[in-house]
């Protein structure tokens, strides 16, 4: 399992690295480590022909995974179905998920989990242009 580096932080953000994700091997999850309030993100792999060894629901949250490289077949329920590299699958609460690698790659993912029905403003309905100099 790869190994959360902190790199920097300060009173209104956290950075860190969980590494190459190329070579990134197993599940991180990042919460704790950048001190997330509004939901849980995590990075995972499978090996060639795995699943993940379990099957799951959530009470509160629901989960989006983005499939980052690989191919696979996913499960919500009794519904099964392809995903690659690119693919975003939503999984709401009450609902068994899981997901395989077919790939002769390992499949390397990332999960968000949050609060269903939670989210109020967003992109620009949430934002607020403000004057500040670059130091980029």
């Amino acid at each position: 399992m790869s190994e959360i580096k902190i790199l920097n932080t300060g009173d209104r953000f956290a950075h860190a690295s969980v590494g190459d994700l190329n070579g990134f091997e197993g599940k991180q999850f990042l919460k704790e480590a950048i001190g997330a309030t509004s939901c849980e993100v995590s990075f995972g792999t499978l090996p060639p022909g795995e699943a993940v060894p379990f099957f799951h629901s959530h009470k509160e949250n629901e989960e989006i995974y983005i499939i980052l490289s690989g191919t696979g077949r996913f499960q919500a329920d009794a519904d099964v179905f392809d995903v690659a590299a690119g693919s975003v699958i939503r999984v709401s609460t009450g609902c068994d998920r899981n997901v395989r690698c077919t790939s002769a790659t390992p499949m390397a993912y990332i999960c968000i989990q949050a609060r269903e029905g939670s989210l109020g403003g967003y992109t620009m309905t949430d934002a607020e242009l403000t004057e500040r100099e670059s130091l980029l």
